[in-house]
Formats: C-alpha cells, structure tokens, sequence
C-alpha cells in the first residue's frame, strides 16, 4: 500500500492587510516549508467549516481578527469540537483566543500585567497616570483603541458599558515577545524604539525573563499551538505582561536570520506531528 502522508488544512488570509507586517508573506514561507513534510492546502477562515473533514489536521495561521468573521469562526470551533478535529493551535486557550477578559483575571491573581479593570467602580485601583489606555474587551490588532486623559476616563468607561478595558499608559522602555512551540521556548525579540513597534530584533533573553514569560504559557494549558508573551518593560527595570497571543499570533519570521528560522520551521514539524499522532 502506498505510503499516505498527512493532510493539514492551513488557514489564513492572504488578502489581510495589517500596520507594518505583511502575514501573507510569514504564511507563503511557511507553507512552503510544511510542504516538505503534510500535503497541504491553503483556505480562507470562512471556508474552513467546509473544507475540514478532508483533512487530518487544521492550522490556523495569519487569519485577521475573527471580529471580521465572526460567524464562520464560531461554526469553525463548533464543527471541529463535533468532530473532534485536531486543531492547531488548540482551541482551549484562555487568553486572546477567548477575548481579552483574562487580563482582568490576571491582575486579579497577582500575576505581572499591567494593571487593568473593566468597570468605572474600580478605576481607583489603577495607578495614578496623565492618560489612560481604553480598548474594547473584544478588540484585536489595536482595533478600537484609545488613550483618553485622566480626566475623561470615567465618564468614557461608563458610556461603554462594561464593553472595555481600562489600563494606565505606561512610560516602557522597549516591548519584548517571546515566542513558544507547544511549550518550548523558540526565540524573543525586541522593539527598541516604543514608537516603532513592528521594527524587531532579536533579544537575548535572561534566564528571569524567560520565567516570567513561561509563567502564563503554564497558565494559558494550551497543549499543542504557537504562543506569543508580549511584554513591556517598566520604569522600574521589572517586566509586565502586555498581551498573550494564543489564536494566531504573527511571527515576525522576517527578524530572524536563516537558521533562526530553520530551527522554527523545525519545532513546528515536530510539534504539528505529536499533534497528529496524539
């Protein structure tokens, strides 16, 4: 019998257009490379639940905010939890995956974040700052953000309603992403300028800073997916937690060198094979 080679579903959205990155050109290269190792095919988030019982296996890759297609996201995770598709990354994740209410949680633990409410009632137990940071709790890609000075955010949290977040702007020095396979730390980089976000490279992470980024990867329990810990660096020297991409985080591959980017390449065929055999 001829030897049949797995078949993965790649999703994305190669027509996205997102502030200074191209994901279609991060997802042209992987493909390319996964193409080595799956038979392999390319669709749009809304043609997902259509396409999914042909294959072995879904990734979900460069697919925009779900905001702009809501419905076939949400007909993607029913399908796939019928059917029990393996998906990667997994759709159990408890950070950006399920909207932004876990900073809420988080700040409520005691974890490293920066300190962020939900309601008007609460603004006193944010720091004290010249401008605040509102976004909606279902925001993705900076979508509906705002900064609002300190004298008009609680009259802007009241009139939404329970619908956003509310954080102090921080005065960082540089954000930091640190990037894992399943649960393996791959690579970090850096936005020395704060003003140029997407302008990366690479960072040497310490042993602590590694830590405090493994902490939420331990927290989010997702299994089998690519995470990324955007962080912030505060006046103080210490690190908080801005972000934990858990759906489909962009991997500013183009900041890498070639073997930076082979050693990725490699962990993902690792990582996307245990999920096939598990």
């Amino acid at each position: 019998m001829p030897f049949t080679r797995p078949r993965v579903l790649y999703v994305t959205d190669l027509a996205y257009e997102a502030r200074g990155r191209r994901y279609c050109d991060e997802d042209i290269f992987l493909t390319s490379r996964l193409r080595e190792d799956f038979d392999l095919a390319l669709c749009h988030p809304r043609d997902a639940v259509a396409l999914l019982d042909a294959f072995d296996a879904v990734v979900v890759r460069n697919s925009g905010p779900v905001l702009g297609y809501r419905a076939a996201y949400d007909a993607f995770r029913e399908r796939a939890a019928e059917r029990g598709t393996r998906v990667y990354n997994q759709l159990t994740g408890r950070a950006d995956m399920a909207g932004k209410q876990y900073l809420l949680d988080l700040t409520e633990a005691g974890y490293p974040v920066i300190p962020t409410v939900g309601r008007a009632e609460d603004l006193h137990r944010l720091p004290a700052a010249d401008q605040y940071v509102v976004k909606p709790k279902l925001g993705a890609d900076s979508t509906g953000l705002r900064f609002v000075p300190a004298d008009r955010v609680r009259a802007t949290v009241r009139a939404d309603a329970g619908d956003v977040l509310v954080q102090p702007r921080v005065d960082f020095a540089h954000e930091i992403s640190f990037y894992f396979v399943d649960h393996d730390f791959q690579y970090a980089l850096y936005a020395p300028h704060p003003e140029r976000r997407w302008r990366l490279e690479p960072y040497d992470a310490t042993p602590e800073d590694l830590d405090f980024a493994r902490r939420f990867v331990e927290w989010n329990g997702v299994d089998h997916g690519i995470q990324r810990v955007d962080a912030c660096r505060a006046p103080g020297g210490e690190l908080l937690l801005v972000e934990l991409e858990d759906l489909n985080p962009y991997l500013s591959l183009d900041a890498l060198d070639e073997a930076g980017r082979d050693s990725f390449v490699t962990a993902l065929r690792a990582a996307l094979r245990r999920l096939l055999e598990a």
